[in-house]
């Protein structure tokens, strides 16, 4: 926007500005000049909305020297790994689709690469139903998906072929590591997953799992683990770093724990038309189409883009604080928060089981053989006389303030759990005088008690 002290120019002043916009850019770029009067001052409006054919340079420095990106309020120079996005994007055109020259593939490389997605896909399934229809691949939907393409009477590999069996010539692996404290400064343990992305994707999905409190429920003679972070959404946000990462970008994908969250970095600037708040509500576009159907065959992604509601959602139910999406200089990052017990005073994750009628401790910790309520680290479910409560109960207790009619059955399918442990959780609610029923079983609602909420430490 641009104030003239003589009207009379306004005209010339606009030929110059969208002259000037022509002459200097390529492609070429069509501004919109419209004049504005406010308050009896004459002033020059230029828009310029996002194009299709990016990305857009200084003739004179040329494509690579020439294309500029914004990032928060400055305006600097892209990277190369950047321009090649772009240049791709513009162009329709998409990384994992491109053929890879480097790679020679044969019948039998095609036939291993399905036999072994079926296998991954047939692994990630729940029952016999789902195993039930998983069709067997075949060189036809490798080609339909853009995994192979044909060039004359050839079958040729692209680079999600490699990606797929790990035979790309600069194949990208996954870093993880566990840091003392909330910062990067101090390494406890530290890991680097290579081979093919599903490969990697499990690995690291794994590495995750171990290093995160986990406590456990008997049913029976089984013993489930129940860990402090919900596990669907590890494995989501994991398998997305993956899918949606931009392999122009030599970086790698990162998955760092630390003692307040876990933080999950990808390379790669957001693609145009998406937004974090576009996310949040389900709105996704694929940087890679081909891997996001061949992961979404074995199972690892719905490619509905409900990954990062179902995020929100989960920690949601959980107790945990909201995630944190960031979007910043070229990478893409996501924290999930976690209640911990020793750096943020709240109590540790731990699952209360019922083996003869009493709690059992979890893995790591020393079990209360008195049948009292489980303890971490010498603190009772009682501090400075007020009541706390443990995650497992503050997620029933967030469901209830939702929907306070909901009945026990209720409660289980909407978090996935069975019907005996959210009685637990109701009973010690009711014990701590958080929680107590009003009216009959099939009519009634659940009250909450705010006061005797004052000491929960989420």
């Amino acid at each position: 926007m641009s104030g003239l002290r003589y009207p009379d120019l306004v005209f010339g002043v606009m030929d110059s500005i969208a002259n000037a916009v022509s002459d200097h850019c390529e492609p070429k770029i069509i501004p919109d000049l419209s004049i504005r009067n406010i308050d009896g001052k004459c002033l020059i409006v230029l828009n310029v909305f996002p194009g299709t054919m990016r990305p857009y340079y200084l003739r004179s420095k040329g494509i690579l020297r020439g294309t500029y990106i914004r990032i928060g309020s400055t305006t600097r120079p892209a990277e190369p790994c950047m321009v090649k996005d772009l240049i791709l994007e513009g162009e329709n055109r998409y990384f994992d689709k491109e053929i890879c020259r480097e790679l020679i593939v044969n019948e039998e490389d095609i036939n291993q690469l399905c036999a072994q997605m079926k296998e991954v896909a047939l692994r990630n399934t729940w029952n016999e139903h789902e195993k039930a229809q998983i069709r067997p691949l075949t060189r036809n939907h490798l080609l339909s998906w853009g995994i192979l393409k044909e060039e004359g009477d050839q079958i040729v590999a692209t680079n999600a072929f490699g990606l797929l069996t790990g035979r790309l010539p600069e194949q990208p692996v996954i870093q993880c590591a566990v840091f003392k404290g909330n910062t990067r400064a101090y390494f406890i343990d530290r890991r680097e997953f290579a081979g093919s992305i599903q490969e990697q994707i499990e690995a690291a999905y794994q590495y995750v799992l171990l290093k995160i409190n986990v406590g456990m429920k008997v049913n029976g003679i089984y013993r489930e683990d129940v860990y402090e972070l919900p596990t669907q959404s590890i494995r989501e946000l994991i398998a997305n770093a993956v899918v949606h990462r931009s392999y122009n970008d030599p970086g790698k994908i990162q998955i760092a724990l630390y003692d307040d969250r876990l933080e999950v970095t990808s390379p790669g600037m957001l693609l145009n038309g998406i937004s974090i708040q576009k996310m949040k509500e389900g709105y996704t576009k694929l940087r890679n189409p081909a891997i996001a159907e061949a992961c979404a065959y074995m199972k690892i992604i719905e490619k509905w883009g409900s990954g990062i509601p179902r995020l929100f959602q989960e920690c949601k139910e959980y107790g945990l604080p909201e995630p944190e999406l960031i979007d910043f200089e070229g990478d893409f990052r996501v924290n999930m928060y976690r209640n911990n017990p020793l750096l943020m005073g709240r109590e540790q994750y731990i699952d209360p089981t019922q083996v003869n009628g009493n709690p059992t401790q979890a893995s790591g910790n020393s079990t209360q053989a008195s049948g009292n309520p489980t303890q971490v680290s010498g603190n009772s479910t009682q501090a400075n006389g007020k009541r706390q409560l443990s995650a497992g109960e503050t997620t029933v207790l967030n469901i209830l303030r939702d929907n306070p009619s909901l009945s026990q059955k209720r409660i289980a399918e909407r978090l996935n759990w069975k019907v005996d442990r959210v009685k637990y959780y109701l009973n010690t609610l009711k014990r701590k005088k958080a929680v107590e029923r009003v009216g009959s079983s099939q009519k009634g609602f659940w009250k909450i008690n705010e006061r005797a909420e004052e000491g929960e430490k989420d």
